[in-house]
């Protein structure tokens, strides 16, 4: 077997995609460019796909190995590997990685607590979504149930116009008077300027703390004062300015920050959205279904006390630790 010096920056690309092919499902390249694909390939023969590219230390790298690695990519990178030396540079990488997983096992480090749970953590992914897979799909889901979650939830899908104001809040109408002026005047034009109304003047802590913003509300809200609520709906445009407005034995000045048109959708606009969701809530019932079921046949001790003697550092050295931890070689 002849080696052959190749780029650092070439084998470091084709070692992490032949690291990262088995855990990642069809990329977006793959999607896009499905259709450009070629003619299907010829059946390949049981002899050609088990023939020997390599040997580790007894073990095998076989034709099937190497050609299942490369075509889990997407098609853009795949067509990196079309060429015998391409190839080559694949199968390469695929001994450097069987090389040092070997050597990381003479180390022990398969048996490093850090690895272990890493690995259950693939293997759960595996085992959920081959799980999963034979389950409901979206397509699955009865057009009737769509529409009865649609009628459901029209809140969701139709929204009523909203504005957006600030406010300045003060408790004596000679001073609401005198800010009104200033807030309808030079000062008021500018959001810098109205805030700093509101810093001098406001007494509402609440709103003050973020500069009078007192958010988006719809004509239905409870949340601000019925008479601020109709001042506000009756500015006309970003910048306007209202007031003083009585409310609540204090009197609001308002400038209007923002507006947001009525939302009104159609079930055929909204049918793709319900069908993922109505497909996410039963994928997750099935797991959770599935993962109780195997709850129920298994022996399982919980020691609740012993919960006292787990030690939570939440200081910042402590998440710094331990990302040196995962870096470290």
């Amino acid at each position: 077997m002849t080696s052959r010096v190749r780029p650092a920056s070439a084998a470091m690309a084709a070692t992490a995609a032949l690291v990262l092919a088995a855990g990642c499902q069809q990329s977006r390249d793959e999607k896009a460019t499905s259709s450009q694909e070629g003619p299907p390939l010829v059946p390949q023969s049981t002899e050609d796909l088990s023939a020997t590219l390599a040997r580790v230390d007894g073990a095998v790298i076989t034709v099937q190995q190497l050609q299942d690695s490369i075509n889990r990519q997407s098609p853009f990178i795949r067509a990196r590997y079309a060429s015998r030396e391409q190839k080559r540079v694949f199968l390469d990488n695929m001994i450097r990685f069987e090389v040092l997983a070997r050597e990381a096992t003479r180390r022990g480090l398969d048996r490093d607590p850090e690895v272990v749970q890493t690995m259950k953590s693939a293997m759960i992914t595996k085992l959920l979504r081959g799980q999963l897979a034979a389950g409901v799909k979206p397509d699955d889901i009865p057009e009737a149930e769509l529409r009865r979650f649609f009628e459901s939830n029209r809140g969701r899908f139709n929204k009523a116009e909203e504005v957006r104001v600030s406010a300045v809040v003060l408790k004596k109408q000679a001073q609401a008077d005198e800010v009104a002026r200033l807030a309808k005047g030079e000062q008021g034009k500018s959001n810098k300027g109205f805030r700093d109304l509101v810093d001098k003047y406001s007494t509402d802590q609440e709103s003050k703390l973020r500069g009078g913003d007192l958010r988006y509300f719809a004509r239905s809200s409870t949340d601000v004062p019925a008479p601020v609520v109709e001042a506000a709906f009756q500015l006309a445009r970003t910048g306007d300015v209202a007031g003083p407005i009585a409310a609540d034995k204090a009197f609001y000045i308002i400038k209007q920050t923002g507006r947001r048109e009525p939302v009104s959708r159609s079930f055929e606009q909204v049918k793709r959205e319900i069908q993922n969701d109505l497909y996410k809530q039963k994928r997750d019932g099935a797991q959770r279904q599935f993962v109780d079921q195997l709850k129920t046949g298994a022996k399982i001790e919980v020691f609740e006390d012993n919960l006292k003697k787990v030690r939570v550092d939440t200081s910042s050295r402590a998440g710094d630790e331990a990302a040196g931890q995962r870096r470290s070689p």
